[in-house]
């Protein structure tokens, strides 16, 4: 119970942040490391993907269609990870510190929590 709760949970917080990349994506531009290439480009297709990893993780008709789901988006979360790291590095630049340490250390730790719970959630459980 509490694993398709939290799927549900997850789902709804990768489809609101897809749509966020999609229709205001100047935040995500902004902590875009400089190395990646074509950054509207990424962006856009970053939204597209948590959208689509969003439903993947809650249609009924396919265990297969939401373990990919799972395993898309923890590789997602693993990929966007250096822009948090920027972001990150940006902040505490700033003379004001930005968003300030806490915001930033907890959501480097939130990381790897949220890429293991992609994947967990997107697994039926033992003897189901």
């Amino acid at each position: 119970m509490i694993r398709s709760l939290l799927r549900w949970v997850l789902a709804a917080f990768y489809g609101v942040a897809g749509v966020i990349h999609l229709i205001l994506p100047a935040p995500f531009l902004t902590i875009t490391p400089l190395w990646v290439p074509a950054p509207d480009w990424v962006v856009l297709l970053t939204g597209v993907a948590e959208i689509l990893g969003a439903i993947g993780l809650v249609q009924p008709f396919s265990p297969r269609l939401r373990r990919a789901a799972g395993w898309g988006l923890a590789l997602y979360a693993l990929c966007v990870w250096p822009a948090n790291i920027n972001h990150f590095m940006m902040d505490m630049a700033r003379p004001d510190g930005g968003l300030g340490l806490a915001y930033h250390v907890p959501r480097m730790f939130a990381q790897p929590v949220i890429i293991w719970l992609a994947w967990w959630v997107s697994r039926e459980p033992k003897g189901a």
